[in-house]
């Protein structure tokens, strides 16, 4: 669903994710503001590249999250 994968700073403007896990292990992070898309990353490995969704396919991904959150 990620459109590609793209290098993005290492610090400044990453937030928690409300869908990451309460523990330690399960850490989404995201950037918001950013020019081309939605940059997604895993905490853990916060220099390392983000997966960079499209605006349309970052909302279909919180919906899909919502809705299991639900259902």
């Amino acid at each position: 669903m990620a459109d590609h994968t793209h290098d993005t700073p290492a610090s400044g403007g990453w937030r928690k994710s409300s869908y990451s896990g309460p523990d330690a292990g399960s850490r989404l992070e995201v950037l918001d503001g950013h020019p081309v898309g939605v940059p997604v990353r895993d905490s853990k490995c916060a220099g390392g590249p983000a997966l960079l969704f499209s605006e349309p396919s970052w909302a279909t991904f919180v919906a899909a999250l919502s809705h299991e959150r639900i259902g």
